[in-house]
């Protein structure tokens, strides 16, 4: 093995060039790894919640790079010049992934998802679910996280100003396009369909968190066993 001399090649899935005597330049490496890490958030919600909603936005989210892969090859427009990355840059991946995700976000927490009325929530217990303004303040922190990573393209000039803009319009677009897409799927019945198909029960897939918080729900769910629990405990000690 010492002889081998064959030159090696590198994963640069994650690899990001900053300035490392630039603090402000080392945060922006980290912000360029938020889309891989949204991608291992959406595997692990899909696999820990079987929800279909969190599968469809997964979906719509790869339908959204693989456009960004064919506008890159179409436009066919250089990085900047001082740039250390392979492949065109026209328009930003990056920038196109996040704005997808926060206009998505904001568009399921404001739109799509109807938490139960104050009526219901007595009738189901101590349920709490999120209020309008903390839904609407994930949402800002979303497009808040999306503008973030889009800068940070610019200031670790692997893009253009442009080729930010146009990367943040085509995934808001997208996320808009996409949320109309998965709106008439449901309206229509397909998403439940799809629900009920063989596979999908054998999977446990479900279609909840449109009107339920997912970490509320499972709280719910420990907070009435330990509730009966100690009801049980209590009326040990009578006896």
């Amino acid at each position: 093995m010492a002889d081998d001399l064959r030159p090696l090649a590198s994963l640069s899935l994650t690899h990001v060039h900053y300035d490392p005597t630039d603090p402000l330049s080392y945060f922006c490496a980290w912000l360029a790894l938020i889309p891989q890490g949204l991608c291992i958030v959406y595997v692990t919600l899909i696999w820990a919640t079987r929800e279909v909603e969190v599968a469809l936005l997964f979906a719509g989210q790869l339908a959204c790079e693989a456009l960004n892969f064919v506008l890159k090859r179409l436009l066919k427009q250089e990085r900047p010049v001082r740039m250390h990355g392979k492949g065109y840059g026209m328009p930003s991946s990056h920038a196109q992934f996040v704005a997808f995700f926060a206009v998505s976000m904001c568009l399921f927490l404001l739109v799509r998802h109807q938490p139960p009325t104050a009526r219901a929530r007595n009738r189901n217990n101590n349920h709490t679910p999120l209020t309008v303004a903390e839904r609407a303040l994930g949402g800002l922190l979303c497009l808040l996280m999306a503008a973030s990573v889009a800068w940070s393209r610019i200031y670790l000039n692997y893009h253009t100003e442009l080729q930010v803009l146009v990367g943040s319009a085509a995934g808001a677009v997208s996320g808009f396009a996409w949320f109309g897409i998965t709106e008439v799927a449901r309206r229509t019945g397909w998403v439940a369909w799809l629900v009920d198909l063989p596979p999908s029960r054998w999977l446990r897939v479900r279609d909840l968190c449109l009107e339920e918080d997912l970490c509320q729900a499972g709280w719910e769910k420990w907070d009435d066993r330990r509730a009966e629990t100690l009801l049980a405990k209590q009326g040990k000690k009578a006896l």
